[in-house]
């Protein structure tokens, strides 16, 4: 059933959108993309201003996603057409009654209601919009104009001129709305992800159930080539799945017993089992899903000056055109009221803003897709304008330019070091932190043995962890920490070239750990890439500055510091941003929220598995690829120079036609080119977004 047209009002009662760009979205199945309840829902980002940032999100509880995709386009396309086809058909008769095979029959009411007849299909519809907008406040709608323009029109008997102008309008609002519609379809196919039933085992059957009645500890089967609709834990030896849904990547990903499998993950071969630990409406894909539908919420600068330019530019034009129509009485001798009120008319049809108010939020929305397309979320127009201008990136070391998979490369210890089963103390209290240091020691080490007394554990902050054994300061961290508590060794750090695990024990140095990390595989392509796009890089660390400098040195990164606090990451990110005018920051979206709350778009990387990574960061990576960053800033770029592209288009095409209107040198035909014409060229411009190649390989 076809949606009953609404319009959406701000509190003073103006209509704050284009009133046919909100039409066409609903008849494309898209008018979630411009409710109130759209932005309501929207994870609130007040970036509306790229240079004050602040990161706070608010998540609305019963935002689920809704999986009636029926809408008017889809259903029936010949439906979508059928008044245009009526009129059209009219139209054409009476033309070739007018001017072929002229009939004694064919004149004065009969000709007036043939005309009449083949306006209605496609005149009543924007006349009762009119009406409605009317009602609302809304004086100065498209519809508005178009109806006093087409019905001026039928007073001066031009009755063909004004079928054809709204014929046009009509075919051109249909092209529209299957426009936006293809603009959907890339996201359509991400929201299509989540299957809406689940194969469970209960009771050592298995029963097909809606996924949403699906609850956590239930055991889901999976068959070959079957998506997966809920997250959990595999609990079959192993299973390979195709992530290109949540990823963008198509290559392979295999899973093993214990590991996390997520929602829209399809299994390739073998049967697989998996253990729910999420509801379904909280699983990450649902989390993905939210952002992308509501990312149109964030308006860029542009769509917002273009929807208070709309507001203010159509009322100034309608008054233009009344001055048009009758200010040449008192000035022109011969003056005709019929062939001002003609040029009048044409002035309002070409008026219409639509071109710019459906074409520009359409440009930024096929950005968004062809981000989610490539496995980077975006969210919201104003992030794709702060990517197409970065000047520098600023990005953290570990699991960002490097695989943040340490190994522990060599242990040094004392030779008499003071207490028994050392290396045991160190991994039970690495196992207290959540830095893939942790991770290194303890497989190096092998089994966590919590029965030792090991006490009052505290992390601190770029430094390490502290403990007490038998009321004795235990430190295992960096050698600022042993400088911190005053801790005397015999060894210059900046002579060993890996990152490094110091040790004390009550108050005595008793060695140290080397761990090593590995460069990404595509790391340096990305900042060659980078570079080619005129963007500098600077890494910030918390990691030996020896370390760091070999990084920095073995990928060309520009400038890059060691050894950093977190207070010195920050200080040094002020530092770049004073110079440069847009700045970025790629980590993990969670240790370094000071710095992401300071830069002008948060980047972060391999955010898939992690929830306060995805609510944190303006942009996610879903896979852990660095390549996606400059693959993004393509985007941005892609998006804004379409943008402008309408943007002069539309402009220009207008104010020839008005000029030559107002003088008498432009028909309703070009008028309606004007209008109709401009407003499809620039959508289907705008269309062409999701159609580019973004090449995120190796270069």
């Amino acid at each position: 059933m076809r949606q009953q047209h609404q319009h959406i009002y701000n509190e003073n009662g103006v209509c704050e959108i284009c009133s046919q760009t909100e039409k066409v979205y609903r008849q494309a199945d898209a008018a979630d993309l411009l409710t109130k309840k759209a932005a309501k829902n929207a994870h609130a980002h007040p970036h509306e201003d790229s240079n004050e940032h602040n990161h706070d999100h608010e998540h609305a509880d019963d935002d689920v996603h809704d999986h009636d995709h029926s809408h008017e386009v889809g259903g029936s396309l010949f439906k979508l057409f059928l008044p245009s086809i009526i009129s059209l058909v009219l139209l054409l008769l009476g033309l070739f009654f007018d001017h072929f095979w002229k009939m004694d029959w064919f004149t004065g009411y009969v000709r007036l209601v043939w005309y009449l007849a083949a306006y209605i299909p496609v005149g009543l519809p924007v006349l009762k919009d009119a009406v409605k907008s009317i009602r609302k406040g809304n004086f100065f709608s498209e519809f508005f104009l178009m109806g006093i323009a087409t019905l001026g029109a039928f007073g001066i008997a031009e009755y063909p001129e004004a079928v054809a102008v709204m014929l046009f309008y009509a075919v051109g609002e249909s092209f529209q709305t299957l426009a936006v519609s293809r603009a959907k379809s890339n996201i359509k196919k991400l929201l299509d992800q989540r299957p809406d039933e689940a194969t469970i085992i209960r009771d050592s059957k298995t029963q097909t159930i809606k996924a949403t009645d699906v609850q956590i500890g239930d055991i889901v089967q999976l068959k070959p080539g079957e998506k997966l609709g809920l997250d959990g834990i595999l609990i079959s030896d192993a299973a390979s799945f195709n992530t290109a849904a949540l990823t963008g990547e198509s290559k392979p990903d295999t899973k093993n017993k214990g590991e996390h499998v997520l929602a829209g993950m399809i299994n390739l071969q073998s049967v697989a089992q998996v253990e729910v630990n999420t509801a379904y409406a909280d699983s990450k894909l649902s989390k993905i899903l939210e952002l992308v539908q509501h990312a149109s919420s964030q308006k860029a600068p542009t769509e917002l000056f273009i929807s208070k330019f709309a507001r203010i530019y159509t009322p100034i034009v309608v008054f233009l055109a009344i001055g048009i129509c009758f200010f040449p009485y008192f000035f022109v001798a011969d003056y005709v009221f019929q062939d001002w009120l003609y040029r009048a008319l044409i002035f309002l049809v070409v008026s219409c803003p639509c071109a710019l108010v459906i074409s520009i939020p359409l440009g930024y929305f096929g950005g968004i897709g062809a981000a989610s397309r490539h496995g980077i979320l975006v969210k919201g127009g104003n992030f794709l304008d702060v990517l197409a201008g970065l000047k520098h990136v600023v990005m953290d070391k570990t699991g960002t330019m490097t695989e943040g998979v340490f190994k522990v490369q060599e242990v040094n210890l004392k030779d008499q070091v003071a207490l028994p089963d050392l290396m045991d103390y160190v991994n039970l209290l690495e196992s207290k932190s959540t830095h893939p240091v942790a991770t290194a020691i303890h497989e190096y080490v092998g089994e966590i043995k919590e029965q030792l007394p090991l006490q009052n554990i505290e992390e601190i902050a770029g430094h390490g962890l502290r403990g007490e054994i038998n009321s004795k300061e235990f430190l295992v961290g960096n050698f600022k920490l042993l400088d911190k508590y005053k801790v005397a060794y015999p060894i210059n750090p900046a002579d060993i070239a890996y990152t490094t695990i110091a040790i004390a024990y009550d108050g005595q140095y008793q060695g140290y750990i080397t761990i090593a990390d590995t460069i990404k595989a595509d790391a340096k392509a990305t900042i060659n890439k980078l570079h080619n796009l005129g963007v500098k890089a600077t890494m910030l660390s918390g990691d030996k500055e020896t370390v760091v400098k070999h990084v920095a040195k073995e990928l060309r990164i520009d400038q890059a510091f060691g050894d950093l606090l977190p207070e010195d990451k920050v200080n040094h990110f002020k530092a770049i941003k004073a110079n440069d005018q847009v700045v970025a920051f790629v980590g993990d979206g969670v240790n370094d929220a000071p710095v992401v709350a300071l830069s002008d778009v948060g980047i972060a990387m391999g955010g898939l598995g992690s929830d306060a990574t995805i609510e944190t960061a303006d942009v996610v990576i879903q896979d852990d690829k660095p390549m996606k960053i400059p693959v993004a800033i393509q985007i941005g770029k892609k998006t804004k120079t379409i943008v402008w592209q309408n943007i002069g288009f539309a402009f220009g095409v207008k104010a020839i036609v008005l000029i030559l209107g107002a003088g008498g040198l432009a028909t309703m035909w070009e008028a309606v080119f004007a209008d109709v014409g401009v407003a499809l060229l620039a959508i289907l411009n705008a269309v062409r977004i999701q159609r580019s190649n973004f090449n995120s390989d190796h270069d």
